[in-house]
């Protein structure tokens, strides 16, 4: 069972987030600014899948804290999506850096927005003119299922919803056998078209002790046809989610643990046990194991402590791409699918890769 203990090293991850994007953002962050890239190599194939001459762009800064970003484009230009999850929008990016308000209310829809959502802070001294308080109320995840239609993990919304052609709404998921879920993370969509989620109590204002909470434990859900399948319930903090090349094998990591684990996905959708592909709890550096996305060589592109880690599919780390924030999530776009978005909690990066990444 999840404990009290273990959502609070989940707070205090995230909290190490939340601290550098302030002290980033306070230091003047500006929008369009080209960085060298720090690539610190862990094995010389790293050289392979990124050119360590190749710059960092800060494409836009300002944001609460941003996650999800999804590519929507094609051979003729395209946009990048991303949740800013305390405004409770997702924002559409340019590929110039403007950014306009492509859903309100993308999270939790009701009115009393001071009652859900994991509680934060800009960590500024509470006596600080600048200090800002907020509520983790919005979206996290963002897909798009095989008809493209947008996907939605709404956080503080506890629930999966789509969003139609004509922009009309639907819940696709929020409940599993008949209790409501408690905070839906990341979402990914596998090649016969089910849906695999991560639920934890960060939608939650006070987590697993919330009286609106329903279910006891967090975990992967499965929806296929209308049916919610819990997966797998013995990850305290369930985070981010990715499919190999050729689905047949499933990624998760936890916040908590910072482990990512790999499931095989058997012929009914359901997994095997789990083993674990890398295990960065020893790391120093500050962050949690949170977003993931496979190139098209099946190497995993992880945020986690210290920045971006590039892993092989033998669990091999192959090198981590240091950032001026701690990253939250990524995503592989443009036309070649060869420019890497990177999240942190104040701003979206860009880096060109060498090898594509998978749509």
């Amino acid at each position: 069972m999840t404990t009290p203990i273990a959502f609070s090293r989940v707070r205090r991850g995230l909290a190490a987030l939340l601290a550098c994007g302030a002290l980033c953002l306070h230091a003047g962050a500006i929008a369009g600014t080209t960085l060298p890239l720090k690539l610190e190599t862990r094995d010389p194939a790293v050289s392979e899948l990124l050119a360590r001459d190749t710059p960092l762009e800060r494409l836009a800064t300002g944001f609460g804290f941003a996650e999800g970003p999804l590519w929507i484009g094609d051979s003729k230009g395209g946009h990048l999506l991303i949740s800013d999850i305390p405004a409770n929008v997702i924002y559409k990016l340019s590929r110039d850096g403007k950014a306009s308000v492509f859903l309100e209310r993308s999270g939790y829809r009701g009115v009393d927005l001071w009652r859900v959502g994991m509680p934060f802070n800009n960590l500024r001294d509470a006596k600080d003119e600048g200090f800002e308080q907020f509520n983790l109320s919005g979206s996290n995840g963002l897909a798009r299922d095989r008809q493209g239609r947008l996907l939605i993990a709404t956080w503080g919304g506890r629930s999966i919803d789509r969003i139609e052609r004509d922009g009309r709404r639907t819940v696709l998921a929020d409940r599993f056998e008949g209790k409501r879920l408690s905070g839906t993370n990341d979402l990914v969509v596998r090649n016969d078209g089910a849906v695999y989620f991560t639920d934890m109590f960060g939608g939650l204002l006070k987590l697993d002790k919330d009286p609106t909470r329903e279910l006891e434990r967090a975990g992967v859900f499965m929806l296929r046809e209308g049916k919610v399948t819990r997966l797998v319930d013995d990850i305290a903090a369930p985070n981010g989610l990715a499919f190999s090349p050729d689905h047949r094998l499933l990624y998760v990591d936890g916040s908590n643990d910072r482990k990512v684990r790999r499931y095989e996905v058997r012929a009914d959708g359901t997994l095997g046990d789990a083993r674990v592909l890398i295990d960065l709890s020893a790391e120093p550096a500050p962050g949690i194991t949170d977003g993931m996305k496979v190139d098209t060589r099946g190497n995993l592109w992880l945020t986690g402590p210290g920045g971006v880690w590039i892993v092989a599919p033998s669990g091999k780390p192959l090198g981590v791409i240091a950032l001026p924030e701690a990253a939250t999530n990524l995503a592989f776009g443009d036309a070649d699918r060869k420019t890497l978005f990177i999240t942190s909690p104040t701003s979206v990066y860009t880096v060109r890769t060498r090898v594509a990444g998978l749509p």
